[in-house]
This record gives structure tokens, sequence and C-alpha cells, in this order.
């Protein structure tokens, strides 16, 4: 693996961490921590391979994990708070402000379809790239993008959400 390959991918790995994870701080932990994998696992990439798409499987690896962990230490420790936050996230109603803030509808998405939406829309990866980022079958890949473009009209528009799905998002932070 060549350094200057690696240096030309991290813009997009801190553009595609931070619509991630709605955080710079989070994102730039993100970053650092799959480089840092992948220089360490370099001898698992294939000379010749999509480098970008290794990359971007570390880092989809790194933050499912992340928030899996999140998930389980919350609910150790508070278990009735979690159900708490959850319900606190749900789409704006009726605040004009909050309709325009499109950060803000992406980070109400459900973690599987905002992943995919973002691979698509912003990194500009194909349907098949993310289905071997994601480990998912093509399909999956599919109806996960259309229901995220769905439901981010709805929170854009701000009308009401048709799936329940959206409660589930958890920000990133770090457990240590």
């Amino acid at each position: 693996m060549d350094a200057a390959q690696l240096k030309n991918q991290i813009p997009a790995l801190r553009r595609y961490a931070r619509a991630l994870t709605g955080s710079v701080w989070a994102a730039d932990d993100l970053v650092q921590d799959t480089l840092e994998r992948a220089c360490t696992k370099w001898t698992l990439w294939t000379a010749g391979s999509n480098l970008r798409a290794w990359l971007f499987t570390i880092m989809h690896n790194i933050y499912v994990s992340d928030v899996r962990r999140i998930i389980r230490h919350q609910a150790a420790t508070d278990p009735e708070g979690l159900e708490g936050e959850a319900s606190g996230l749900t789409a704006p109603t009726s605040h004009a402000d909050s309709r325009l803030d499109l950060q803000r509808c992406l980070l109400q998405l459900p973690e599987d379809q905002r992943t995919v939406l973002l691979l698509v829309a912003l990194e500009d990866m194909s349907y098949a790239e993310v289905a071997k980022i994601t480990g998912s079958p093509l399909g999956t890949v599919m109806s996960r993008l259309s229901r995220a473009r769905t439901r981010l009209q709805h929170l854009m528009d701000g009308s009401p959400a048709s799936s329940k799905r959206g409660a589930d998002v958890v920000p990133l932070q770090r457990v240590r």
C-alpha cells in the first residue's frame, strides 16, 4: 500500500465519517481508528483491489461496532433511559428551521439506511460497492436506499414519518 494512495482517501473518509456521526470530534476519531486499523492490517489488503472500498469497509465495521457497544453500555447502565432517549429522537414536526436541517434529518434515519444513503449519495459509490462494504445483498442495499430517500423526504418536509425504525438512532460517542 502506497502512503500517497492512503492519503488521497482521507478527505472522503472524513466527509463520510462526519455525515455518519454528525460530530466533527467523533468523525475524526473514527477516521483515526480506520487509518490505524488499515495500517496494522495492511497485509489483508490485496494489491490492485479497491483501496477505497476496503477503507470504507473498515470504517463501516468500526462504526457499527461502536454503535452496538454504546447500545449495550446504555442498556446495561440505564435501561429505562435508553427508552426515554429513543422516544426523543422522532422527526421534527412543526419547526420550520428544523425542516431545513439536513444533517439533523440524516441523523434521524436508521443507521443501516443512513449508511447506504451516504455511501451512494455522498461518496458516489455503486450499489455493488455499498453491498460489499456493508456486507448486505444488493437487493437489500436498493431497498434501504429507497426507504432512506423516502424517509428523508418526509423528514425534510416535516411530515410524519411512516416508519418507526428511525427511533433507534444512537449518537456515536466514545466509550472507554
